[in-house]
């Protein structure tokens, strides 16, 4: 005697009998299509979940424009730092600050670098303490841009904390970061009088006859100061913000330190241009841009909701072993 599933195959095979062949064909046909269709849709949206979880911006010419005219005034007030301060001669002082911040990424690490000994916090109260950050005014554009784009945030800047903040709360983005990793996060076991310049009695470095004479043997000293572009700075960060760099997006409109972040693994994004350099992934005039730019931000995660962080953000401020 069949059994049940016997008489179901028989049953299904007479049935199949009546139905056309091309029909048949085509029914398998639109099974598989479908099939493919659901598993490439899903590969896809997986790619897109996973491509970014963290994005990295600087601040100052990155969070508001160049053209605002901000850094203007932060140049003038390094300068007279140098001319007051350090008895630099103020002829060779706009040249110098140059010189010095194409070689080390800020000038305060240069003028580290070369010998001159002075305090970070004295320093940063000088230049950034007279700054007239009425200049910068809320950006609700970009507010809302990073409140809803469902990936996490953090700052990485080159600046001092108090600097950060102050930014921060002009532009009205102060809750848009999950943390803030400035000068003092990187930099903590300086502040704290181990910085290997104090007690060093050497000559101040003469990066003149180093710049003027580039066949001479000379050796540019190393700066004690971590700061962008430097890899070390960039590797520190990675492990305080627990970041995997071939998923992050990196904004900076420097494009030194752009390289060295592509270098190490990170996407970037060259803000303040539209032209495409070695070292960038895509280039912005303007983070108001970055949805036309990188719609696969928001692609990923349409029904997410955006992140936003309490206006007390966490600014880093000593380093996570």
């Amino acid at each position: 005697m069949l059994d049940f599933f016997s008489v179901f195959l028989i049953k299904l095979v007479v049935f199949l009998q009546l139905i056309p062949k091309e029909l048949i064909k085509i029914l398998l046909l639109l099974l598989v299509s479908t099939k493919m269709e659901s598993y490439e849709d899903d590969q896809k949206q997986q790619a897109l979940e996973h491509r970014y979880d963290c994005l990295l911006f600087d601040i100052d010419d990155t969070l508001y424009p160049l053209g605002s005219g901000f850094s203007v005034h932060v140049t003038q007030n390094i300068q007279e730092y140098m001319i007051k301060k350090l008895g630099i001669e103020e002829s060779k002082a706009p040249e110098l600050c140059v010189s010095l911040y194409k070689y080390y990424g800020t000038t305060m690490a240069g003028l580290r670098a070369m010998g001159h000994k002075f305090d970070y916090d004295d320093f940063h109260s000088f230049v950034h303490g007279r700054l007239p950050y009425q200049m910068l005014k809320p950006d609700p554009v970009l507010r809302n841009i990073l409140l809803n784009v469902p990936v996490r945030k953090v700052v990485f800047t080159n600046a001092d904390k108090a600097h950060a903040s102050r930014v921060l709360s002009r532009l009205g983005l102060e809750d848009c970061f999950e943390r803030i990793i400035c000068f003092e996060t990187l930099n903590d076991a300086a502040n704290k009088g181990n910085d290997p310049v104090d007690g060093d009695d050497r000559k101040v470095f003469d990066i003149d006859e180093y710049t003027t004479c580039p066949d001479a043997d000379l050796v540019l000293p190393r700066t004690p100061v971590v700061c962008k572009p430097f890899e070390e700075a960039f590797e520190q960060v990675f492990k305080i913000a627990n970041i995997s760099p071939r998923k992050t997006l990196f904004f900076d409109d420097s494009i030194r330190n752009l390289q060295t972040g592509k270098g190490l693994g990170l996407h970037t994004v060259w803000v303040g241009s539209s032209h495409r350099i070695e070292g960038v992934d895509c280039a912005l005039e303007s983070l108001h841009n970055i949805k036309e730019a990188l719609p696969e931000l928001w692609e990923a995660n349409d029904k997410s909701e955006g992140i936003k962080y309490s206006k007390k953000v966490a600014i880093e401020t000593s380093v996570e072993a």
